[in-house]
């Protein structure tokens, strides 16, 4: 059983690597066309239709493009679609998701010193938020916003630092942020898979049956695609902190990421209109640099509600805590890492526990078991460069321990 808990892990990081390369296709494509399409130069010489036109070189080549105010008189032979690259980034993203926050959703999706539900009970909302939020931004879309688009905007970073806010009564802080990212990500997936694409496929088949398209399919397509266009950087910050607890650990995180939102904007301004040629709005870093101060500052502030810790041991953890060597492990961990991984670390230079992981008591090592397992007994991750020089033998103990306990266990128990 203890291998399946490996090859479970290498499943996690395959998805995680498939999410990334997805991602990077999809957001440097969009990067690309918002480039492009705000680049685009007029004259009197472009052909009927043309809205507007770029030269652009790069390896070693000249690219001609030009797009239409609409669409071409006819439709060529070969069209590219550009979809997929969105499709897959949330497939894999969801995915990773699952295995990471609800298959193992004990240790990193509900926060038991926040909200007394269970681990199903917090997968439902997981998953109905996602598509609470599209319908509620779609809703919007469709309203007399619409024609208003920075007010729609405004309501929607309202909407967001709402979730978040919701979100943080009842998940861990890593979770608060991941689920904020990804539902922004569903929004701006289903922008693709059901307004985008559809729009512009409903413009292909009006050529085809040689009607004039309607250009309002278009207009609405692009506020759509505006709206991804701001969404992105937020979402690449949200995805990457789960890697600085600084970020999500804090009392504060909810506003944290609703500073990260307004960060996005004001980045994406400057590029967007050094794009358009309309200007050099260097105002917009020296107000991101105090946004991103202000973010820092509330990563360390002090708490304003104190909580007391509510220990509630899952199945999973007693077996941990009953099994032969825990005695043994419990001297190991505290002994050579509960100097980092403390609430107060006392190793010179830490000043957060690593990954927010606190190995001090016994419920703070069963609830960790896997990681112990994963980084301390059979790889030498930890403790970094051997500083507290674990010995083999030490090691060998929490293999046993980790392999020993988890053999006597259901599958769903132990890849979790």
């Amino acid at each position: 059983m203890a291998e399946i808990v490996v090859i479970w892990d290498w499943l996690e990081f395959a998805l995680r690597w498939l999410h990334v390369i997805t991602a990077i296709a999809w957001i440097g494509s969009s990067f690309y066309f918002i480039a492009l399409d705000l680049g685009l130069q007029k004259n009197d010489k472009l052909p009927s239709g043309v809205q507007g036109e770029e030269w652009q070189v790069h390896g070693g080549g000249f690219y001609h493009i030009q797009k239409y105010s609409v669409a071409p008189s006819e439709v060529p032979k070969h069209l590219t679609w550009f979809k997929w690259e969105s499709y897959s980034t949330w497939l894999s993203g969801f995915a990773l998701m699952v295995v990471i926050y609800w298959v193992g959703g004990e240790l990193y999706l509900i926060d038991s010193t926040k909200s007394d539900l269970e681990l199903w009970q917090g997968i439902i909302i997981s998953a109905a938020s996602l598509i609470l939020g599209w319908f509620i931004y779609d809703f919007l879309c469709k309203s007399r916003f619409r024609n208003n688009p920075s007010l729609l905007m405004v309501v929607l970073f309202f909407i967001l630092v709402v979730m978040g806010w919701s979100y943080n009564q009842i998940f861990t802080g890593r979770a608060v942020f991941l689920h904020l990212g990804a539902f922004t990500a569903t929004i701006m997936t289903a922008n693709v898979f059901l307004v985008i694409i559809p729009n512009q496929k409903i413009v292909v088949d009006d050529l085809f049956a040689k009607r004039t398209p309607n250009p309002e399919f278009g207009k609405i397509a692009k506020l759509r695609s505006t709206h991804n266009n701001y969404l992105t950087l937020p979402v690449i910050f949200l995805m990457l902190s789960n890697h600085y607890p600084l970020a999500f650990a804090s009392e504060w995180n909810w506003v944290i990421a609703a500073l990260v939102f307004l960060m996005g904007v004001t980045i994406r301004h400057y590029f967007n209109t050094i794009h358009a040629r309309a200007g050099n709005p260097i105002w917009t870093w020296p107000v991101t640099i105090i946004i991103f101060i202000i973010i820092m500052w509330l990563s360390m502030a002090p708490a304003i509600i104190s909580k007391k810790e509510v220990v509630r041991l899952s199945e999973k953890q007693v077996a941990f805590e009953s099994a032969e060597e825990f005695s043994e492990t419990i001297d190991i961990v505290i002994s050579r890492c509960s100097m980092c991984h403390a609430r107060e670390p006392v190793w010179e230079g830490v000043n957060w526990a690593p990954g927010d992981v606190y190995l001090e008591t016994p419920n703070d090592v069963s609830k960790n078991a896997k990681l112990i397992y994963m980084h301390s007994a059979i790889s030498y991750a930890m403790p970094p460069a051997n500083v507290t020089y674990m010995e083999e033998n030490e090691r060998a103990i929490l293999k046993s321990w980790f392999r020993n306990t988890v053999n006597e266990m259901s599958f769903s128990e132990a890849i979790k």
